[in-house]
């Protein structure tokens, strides 16, 4: 098995992740560094990264509902709450399924499976995100109009989003906006809405792919069933043959 799949596969990180790993020199076999995305892992091979030994492990699946002043990732040097201090008796090597900002709330998946990872997070299998913004600024098509289209941040075009105006507030100038994305980037959805002209003031994520939060609290988590990830690689991979397709 190659070096990268075997990482992913041992519920470390994704595989691409990996990758970056091995290139930086960070991952030995039997105490050796490689730097060789072909080297390939036997049975009774050591592997380490960054000098602990990793091993594989059952795969699991988590659905958080993530709290806003909680962090994305599996550790802060800054001390700050992370997922993982939300889900103190799994005992497998889980991390979040993408991200979600400090002051986000909403849908976080979070698993040991690199393959699954990758599968999710890849941008031509454009899985639907749907997030729910409260925004300063009184939404309507015109100014929303762009982002069915594209809009440019960070130098960078966006795929075209959908979007449902479900409040309009003109007393307190203030909107709530359904908005569906397929992109991950870094404060996406608040760099998008600016860029129409409108301020994120609340954020939440209430949809990723076919999972939603329906009968979880603020902070509970549950794992996933077979069925409900059997939906999420289905719907990654309707979109990967609808383009192929086209």
């Amino acid at each position: 098995m190659r070096i990268n799949k075997y990482i992913a596969h041992a519920g470390v990180t994704s595989r691409r992740k990996a990758e970056t790993y091995i290139k930086e020199g960070l991952v030995t076999v039997n105490g050796q560094v490689v730097t060789k995305l072909a080297t390939n892992v036997k049975a009774g091979d050591l592997v380490e990264i960054k000098g602990q030994p990793i091993y594989n492990e059952e795969k699991v699946y988590y659905l958080l509902n993530k709290p806003r002043g909680v962090i994305s990732t599996v550790s802060d040097d800054k001390g700050r709450k992370t997922v993982l201090d939300l889900l103190p008796n799994v005992k497998e090597r889980i991390y979040p399924v993408g991200r979600l900002d400090w002051d986000t709330s909403g849908v976080l998946i979070l698993t040991n499976d690199g393959d699954f990872t990758d599968q999710m997070i890849h941008p031509r299998n454009e899985i639907d995100k749907v997030y729910l913004a409260r925004v300063k600024g009184l939404a309507n098509k015109e100014n929303l109009r762009p982002l069915t289209r594209g809009v440019l941040i960070d130098d960078k075009k966006t795929k075209p989003a959908h979007y449902r105006i479900l409040k309009v507030d003109t007393v307190k100038n203030r909107s709530v906006i359904e908005l569906t994305i397929h992109e991950g980037r870094n404060h996406q959805v608040k760099k998008m809405l600016e860029a129409v002209g409108l301020l994120v003031d609340k954020l939440s994520r209430i949809r990723f792919g076919t999972i939603d939060l329906k009968g979880l609290g603020s902070g509970e988590s549950r794992r996933l069933s077979k069925k409900e990830i059997g939906q999420l690689y289905n719907a990654a991979a309707h979109k990967k043959n609808e383009k192929n397709s086209n």
